[in-house]
């Protein structure tokens, strides 16, 4: 299987010289093809810094970064952008919906800035929706939607536009436990079907659903990566 995602060395330094912060140390990280990632740590460990840069919101400060296949480190804001919009997926806790759009809208959009035509974006936004079980809810606002249901509507926009990538940041820490479980087990059943999910969380227990676990403790991988074991 090919590396969607494939780190070396990654560091980040936030300020300089007597107040500099190192917030990652020299990370290394490889994600396969398929696989469901869990990146793990307490507050302060690096990961949500981690996280920014795989997502292509942030660049490293040196070290390799290459998202399914292509080089990220030293690209300029626009030339991110646009591996945002194309690779990646985004879920995050809060949603991030348009409030005054649809849900047919909101998950039109990423397809709208990659230059999908009116109709197409239409008909995939519409099987999208159908596909994590929210179609019905296509013409209303994301005000009159439970939690569950946003959340749903974010996992049909972060597959808007068929990205390598699917990141998601504590996307059940909004949600109740049993309204939460579905969701993880939408984004399991997403990975059954060929979808390469890293999914940030505190959680053990949720960590424990992804397919292996990378655990970040004080800017560095803590522990030997431990891969699922083959049928």
């Amino acid at each position: 299987m090919a590396n969607v995602i494939e780190t070396t060395g990654l560091t980040k330094v936030y300020g300089a010289n007597g107040t500099a912060v190192h917030a990652l140390r020299g990370i290394d990280v490889t994600v396969r093809q398929g696989e469901f990632v869990a990146l793990v740590g307490p507050s302060g460990s690096g990961k949500s810094t981690l996280m920014a840069i795989l997502g292509c919101l942030d660049r490293p400060t040196a070290g390799r970064y290459a998202l399914d296949g292509e080089e990220v480190q030293g690209l300029s804001g626009t030339e991110l952008a646009r591996i945002r919009n194309r690779k990646v997926g985004f879920v995050f806790q809060s949603y991030n919906l348009l409030p005054k759009a649809t849900v047919l809208r909101n998950v039109e959009l990423p397809m709208l800035y990659a230059g999908v035509s009116r109709r197409d974006r239409h008909e995939r936004a519409r099987h999208l929706l159908e596909k994590v079980g929210i179609l019905e809810k296509a013409d209303v606002l994301p005000a009159t939607l439970s939690g569950g249901q946003r959340q749903r509507v974010a996992i049909a926009r972060a597959l808007a536009n068929a990205p390598a990538l699917l990141l998601a940041d504590e996307p059940t820490g909004a949600l109740d436990s049993r309204t939460g479980a579905e969701v993880l087990a939408l984004f399991r059943e997403l990975n059954e079907q060929g979808n390469t999910v890293v999914l940030v969380t505190h959680d053990p227990h949720i960590a424990s659903l992804a397919g292996r676990r990378v655990e970040i403790r004080d800017g560095l991988v803590a522990a030997p990566e431990e891969r699922e074991e083959a049928a």
